[in-house]
């Protein structure tokens, strides 16, 4: 299995006695095979691109999540020479979250569209984050030319409707271990129904932690508990379910 999406440098490591590699092993032992280590802000590329360099199995994205620095204005240049480390396979976290209120949507669309235009400038794919702003998340990605870039809709809570226009600018859907919060109805819908060649998996750790472990800091050694959700809504094996999404993954990330 591969953690299409997770925040190593953000967990934490007392269970492990301070040591990233006692983690990364633990994962190993679960069947995860591989982890995209997912960057969120300037600051933090580097803690990323350092840990894909020390491990062989983890990957690097660079970007700027929609919810840090409100007033931050974002200038290509902040992320070309980062994004063109060998293992920085894609831009992001990017998008537009409007659940907060003090956080300007007009300077998150303005770095969103600079981060779609770094994405089509180095041919890597995308990873947005979209929250409570469907309607402008689609508008911008379709004024952008997204699909030149493509990429995925990460942790994904929008309708089944989002998920299947998004997939027609020849995107992928990840599902993280909210599919297994009982209430979760329309996460698991899109589960359920998109094509399984358009379906990625996640873990987003340190949060959202699946079923049993809701509650506690998630890891990527849980992601076996977001493809077992996932499996059974679709009524198909694990296995198939691994087979499929580890496919997709790595015919979007090359």
């Amino acid at each position: 299995m591969i953690d299409s999406h997770c925040h190593l440098n953000m967990l934490d490591l007392a269970a492990y006695e301070g040591d990233l590699a006692k983690l990364i092993q633990a994962t190993l032992d679960a069947g995860v095979e591989e982890m995209l280590c997912v960057g969120v802000d300037l600051e933090h590329a580097r803690e990323v691109i350092a840990i894909a360099e020390a491990f062989p199995m983890v990957y690097a994205s660079v970007g700027f999540h929609p919810g840090d620095l409100p007033d931050f204005v974002l200038k290509p240049e902040d992320l070309l020479e980062l994004a063109k480390h060998p293992k920085v396979v894609a831009i992001g976290e990017t998008g537009l979250d409007y659940h907060y209120p003090e956080h300007n949507p007009q300077i998150q669309q303005a770095r969103f569209r600079t981060q779609i235009e770094v994405a089509k400038a180095l041919k890597k794919p995308l990873i947005i984050h979209t929250r409570e702003a469907q309607a402008d998340t689609l508008k911008i990605m379709r004024e952008m030319k997204a699909e030149e870039a493509r990429g995925v809709m990460h942790c994904f809570t929008e309708n089944l409707e989002m998920a299947l226009q998004a997939i027609e600018m020849d995107f992928y859907i990840s599902i993280s271990g909210i599919v297994s919060f009982k209430n979760a109805i329309q996460v698991q819908e899109v589960a359920a129904k998109i094509p399984l060649d358009r379906l990625l998996i996640e873990t987003d750790a340190p949060y959202l932690a699946p079923v049993p472990f809701r509650g506690k800091q998630n890891e990527p050694r849980y992601l076996p508990y977001v493809a077992e959700a996932i499996a059974l809504l679709r009524g198909i094996s694990v296995e198939a379910l691994d087979q499929a999404t580890t496919e997709n993954f790595n015919r979007l990330f090359k």
